[in-house]
């Protein structure tokens, strides 16, 4: 498991990498995704689950709006999921997750996941290790269930660096149309980077099929190139048809 090991994985594009040409490529594959999302909805036969995990200030909202913001939106849904409320507290913690999976034909959009209640809980030490171990157990069962039912999951984490971060962070109080996003307590929450580290790892182990792709995030550019790479080709692997025209 030595490729999750977030300390000694690059934030950032390959050196290699010309961001012109990435640019233009993840263009090319917004335009395929488009033709492939519509015969996804068209055939009807396959669902595709969309997590997005990272550090707050790691781009996953700016991911939702410049890859899936062009789709066609009767095919496309995006859940963000925050604190518990009062009634999704009072169920098991899966109940919120399993009633925003996706339909046969749709992709569906977790902008922050079930993986919360192993990530954000321990760091605060309000899930231990005992609960942790059960949960894992939960939600390995309910991704299986998913694929089961030919929901194709794909889980990105996006890896962005503690001096990249504290700009974005920053940024949110300078900048106006940012604004909104301010939350002084994710300044503290930055703090706890060895800590989150620490059980998105753990999460990276005990929870890994499907496997976890991990995104250098701290250039944009090259961060949705990836997701929308990984995305077309997961599409195109499912062989879709249109359906036969009904005499």
């Amino acid at each position: 498991m030595a490729k999750y090991q977030l300390t000694k994985i690059s934030t950032r594009a390959p050196k290699s990498a010309f961001k012109q040409d990435f640019k233009e490529q993840t263009q090319k594959n917004l335009e395929d995704l488009n033709v492939l999302q519509n015969l996804l909805y068209a055939e009807g036969k396959h669902a595709i689950l969309v997590i997005l995990q990272g550090m707050d200030a790691s781009g996953k909202d700016g991911a939702i709006k410049n890859i899936f913001g062009t789709m066609n939106p009767q095919g496309v849904q995006v859940t963000s999921f925050k604190v518990p409320t009062q009634e999704e507290a009072a169920h098991d913690f899966l109940w919120r997750i399993h009633k925003n999976t996706p339909s046969k034909g749709h992709i569906q959009v977790f902008n922050r996941s079930h993986y919360e209640d192993v990530l954000v809980t321990r760091v605060h030490g309000w899930c231990n290790n005992e609960l942790a171990k059960k949960r894992f157990e939960a939600i390995n069962a309910f991704e299986k269930i998913l694929q089961q039912n030919n929901t194709v999951i794909l889980k990105f984490y996006l890896h962005v660096s503690a001096e990249e971060q504290a700009l974005r962070l920053q940024e949110r109080m300078s900048n106006p149309a940012k604004m909104w996003k301010y939350n002084k307590n994710d300044f503290e929450e930055a703090k706890l980077r060895e800590k989150y580290y620490e059980y998105y790892e753990a999460c990276f182990k005990k929870c890994n099929d499907p496997e976890w792709m991990i995104v250098p995030s701290d250039q944009n550019w090259y961060k949705e190139y990836t997701i929308a790479k990984a995305l077309k080709q997961t599409l195109e692997q499912l062989d879709m048809k249109y359906p036969a025209l009904q005499q």
